[in-house]
């Protein structure tokens, strides 16, 4: 233990700081410390939550990748039917990022009951549909299974559910237009096997989930038809990346589109949170640091008596500062320490009860979404602990200004 750690400690330590006139002071710096960290956590960890949470309901309808006809890309409804006859599918080999690929199909219908009628997209889907999305939307009921003969159960949105009054095992007539307008409408008897529930209205409002043999059988396309190919990724974060590959993959008739330019008023959007993020912990550094540098000004004003001894004693002014340093140093621990502990409580009990809940109009999710990562609130910690030292270097110069003979009769 060399000197200056050493008389440090014993400055912490000694009752006369802890009862002295700068204690008020230093408990506002390591409350400011505190506070400032815990606001960056929750920042952070709602910001990256909420972000996720939204792309992976987008993601959850539509894949990372959209691979379609050009003529379709403005319609709820598949015009033109692809060939599932590709050498991407089933397994995209020439792109090894891709991880799941599947076939779907839309069709625009009408849910008519007694009193009442909604428009509806179906979209039917079909043996090679991955199910791990809805099953965390699912709030009622099971997932329909389309691997056998064409079925006539779906899934339909607990939005529409409670607009229709309707409940699970109900039948519902859905009527689809012909192209000859002259013609009744085709009509299929539904069953309500599910219900499900992800939280993003602008889609719930719209899809009910359906056998994609139906839709075949309504536009009259053969069984190797699709509208459209939903490709899935292993890492989000390469995302741009990925979709160029896959789309120079893909004949020159079909075109790929990645999914934030399918949807980009919501992925700008949420691009928008990461500014939130910067200049929250900007402004949360910023003031926590002067809070330090307050506290270490009062506290060498306090021990100018002091400062004056040691360099009678032939202390360098550097060995001084670093005593105040070393000090500053233990302020900002302590407060990272009780900001942790109490942050990331408040984080793991918004996790795991859902605490806070938000409009699902506004933000697309009826809870504030966490995510916790040791990595991020490891860095944000040695940050901020970094930051606030390098901002109390300045005016710890201050004591390189203190004359000893003035500093020993100082009171």
């Amino acid at each position: 233990m060399n000197f200056e750690f050493f008389i440090a400690k014993r400055i912490i330590d000694s009752k006369a700081y802890k009862s002295s006139i700068s204690a008020p002071i230093i408990k506002i710096g390591i409350v400011a410390i505190a506070l400032g960290i815990i606001v960056m956590m929750i920042a952070i960890a709602t910001g990256i939550g909420l972000q996720q949470k939204i792309r992976e309901k987008v993601i959850a309808f539509n894949g990372h990748s959209i691979i379609q006809n050009y003529d379709n890309n403005n319609s709820q409804e598949s015009i033109r039917p692809i060939s599932t006859n590709q050498d991407f599918y089933p397994t995209f080999k020439n792109v090894p990022e891709v991880t799941h690929i599947q076939g779907t199909a839309t069709k625009s219908g009408i849910i008519r009951l007694e009193n009442d009628f909604e428009y509806v997209v179906i979209k039917g889907v079909g043996a090679d549909y991955d199910w791990q999305y809805f099953e965390g939307f699912l709030i009622e009921g099971r997932l329909p299974d389309y691997t056998k003969d064409i079925s006539t159960d779906v899934l339909i949105s607990q939005y529409l559910a409670n607009r229709l009054q309707l409940k699970l095992n109900d039948r519902i007539n859905t009527y689809f237009l012909r192209e000859d307008t002259t013609k009744p409408p085709r009509v299929i008897t539904y069953n309500i096997v599910g219900i499900y529930n992800s939280g993003l209205q602008e889609m719930d409002q719209l899809y009910m989930i359906g056998d994609i043999k139906q839709i075949q059988r309504l536009n009259k396309w053969d069984d190797d038809q699709v509208g459209r190919f939903e490709v899935f990724i292993e890492d989000y974060n390469t995302l741009e990346a990925t979709g160029d590959a896959i789309f120079k993959e893909v004949p020159s008739t079909l075109n790929a589109k990645t999914v934030d330019k399918e949807y980009p008023f919501i992925f700008e959007w949420i691009k928008i949170f990461d500014n939130n993020i910067y200049a929250i912990i900007g402004i949360m550094i910023l003031v926590a640091g002067i809070n330090m540098i307050t506290a270490l000004l009062v506290l060498i004003l306090e021990r100018t008596q002091m400062i004056g001894i040691l360099k009678a004693l032939g202390s360098a002014n550097n060995s001084i500062r670093k005593i105040f340093l070393y000090n500053a140093a233990y302020l900002i621990l302590k407060g990272l320490f009780w900001g942790n502990i109490i942050g990331l409580s408040l984080l793991l009990l918004q996790k795991y009860f859902g605490l806070f809940p938000l409009d699902p109009k506004t933000y697309h999710v009826s809870a504030v979404p966490v995510y916790i990562n040791i990595g991020y609130i490891i860095a944000l910690n040695i940050g901020t602990f970094v930051l606030c030292l390098l901002m109390l270097l300045v005016p710890s110069y201050i004591i390189s200004k203190i004359s000893p003979v003035k500093a020993i009769r100082f009171e």
